[in-house]
């Protein structure tokens, strides 16, 4: 009885063991991908009813002429040269501001209007400054003459010689302050002194930011506005490492925001930072070939690099599939059985992917349309 009891219980602990083991080495072969290694385990059988519920079609490897494409994302930039802060030349308070954040403006248009005594004082400066010059003008001819026939000193003509230089020389600054501030001395009088001066745009772009309001008090050195010129929006594009030695200055590229994703901009990669940062990226700087108003600052943009164009084989891209990080396509062996079989894939488009050393595929038939399906079913069959 009790050999009895040893001989069970030895058969029960090597039945749990074979058990263990046997799980184990099953989820193993789940792990490491050895669930389809037998051939009745990469074969799938269909039924009529399940043919036509997939919709499932044939092909054939055929030549094609391909172009390994490159997807890029990124943002739309503006260089630094091309943002610009405006201030006032000289201090004064807002009367008057005319644009709004984000609206478009002309150059030489109006953005905003100041006004303060100071301008008149700057005029009146002028305008007296231009008499007196007139006057000191007058007394040098006249003190020429009189110097010629000796009726007065060389000293009283060096004097009235200074006098006409120091006033011509105030005359031209003051002529410049006004220059700065967007009066034109030249066409001054008594009649048309102002006290307000315009903040003009210097070129044609769109309003980022404004930092005043009316009636504020500002300063030389306070900043405005912050202006925009879309003539230098650039497109910053993540380009990965396995990427970086197809993607070169001076290519071609397609660019479109994810709400358009049917219309493409072209662009040209304008330069490439020479180094890879802690995402496994660098980064490519490309400008559009044509404004388009459609990009804005900030936005997410993708972009597509066609490179290396070669006749090859190639299947349409549903006819690939993957595990597990492999490849596969699967064989129709008729009688409705289908064969999944590795391959090795090249460069893909848009609509089909090279199939590198796939000279074993040219006499078989392929399947195209349904083969995700084939791989869910045998999954699931291995399973």
């Amino acid at each position: 009885m009790y050999l009895k009891n040893i001989s069970i219980y030895s058969l029960s602990v090597w039945l749990a063991l074979s058990s263990c083991s046997g799980k184990k080495e099953e989820e193993k072969t789940v792990y490491e991908n050895k669930k389809f290694a037998k051939t009745e385990q990469n074969t799938v059988q269909l039924s009529e009813k399940q043919i036509q519920s997939v919709g499932l079609t044939t092909t054939n490897i055929q030549n094609k002429t391909m172009q390994k494409l490159v997807r890029l994302n990124g943002k739309v930039e503006i260089a630094p040269s091309h943002i610009s802060s405006v201030s006032s030349i000289m201090g004064g308070h807002i009367k008057s501001i005319n644009v709004i954040n984000g609206s478009h403006f002309n150059k030489g248009q109006v953005l905003a209007i100041v006004e303060d005594p100071q301008f008149i004082q700057l005029q009146q400066d002028y305008l007296v400054t231009k008499a007196q010059l007139e006057s000191a003008r007058l007394n040098l001819n006249r003190q020429k003459d009189l110097n010629t026939s000796k009726a007065s000193s060389d000293k009283t003509l060096q004097t009235a010689q200074a006098d006409y230089s120091t006033l011509n020389a105030t005359l031209k600054g003051l002529e410049e302050k006004l220059r700065l501030i967007g009066i034109n001395a030249k066409g001054l009088s008594t009649g048309n002194i102002r006290s307000r001066i315009n903040v003009y745009a210097p070129f044609s772009g769109f309003v980022s930011k404004i930092l005043v309001n009316n009636g504020q008090y500002i300063n030389p050195s306070d900043t405005l506005f912050e202006l925009i010129n879309p003539t230098g929006l650039l497109l910053e594009l993540k380009v990965f490492e396995n990427d970086v030695d197809d993607v070169k200055i001076g290519q071609e590229i397609l660019v479109y925001n994810n709400q358009n994703t049917e219309q493409k901009s072209s662009a040209k990669i304008v330069s490439m930072v020479p180094n890879i940062e802690n995402g496994g990226a660098s980064i490519a700087v490309a400008r559009l070939s044509s404004p388009n108003p459609d990009f804005i600052r900030g936005m997410y943009i993708n972009a597509e690099v066609s490179v290396n164009s070669r006749y090859t084989l190639g299947l349409p891209n549903e006819s690939v599939v993957s595990f597990e990080n492999k490849n596969y396509v699967f064989e129709d062996l008729g009688n409705r059985k289908y064969k999944m079989i590795p391959v090795t894939i090249g460069i893909s488009d848009d609509s089909f992917t090279e199939i590198l050393k796939a000279d074993y595929l040219k006499d078989k038939k392929i399947v195209q349309k349904g083969a995700y399906s084939l791989l869910m079913l045998l999954k699931n069959k291995a399973e």
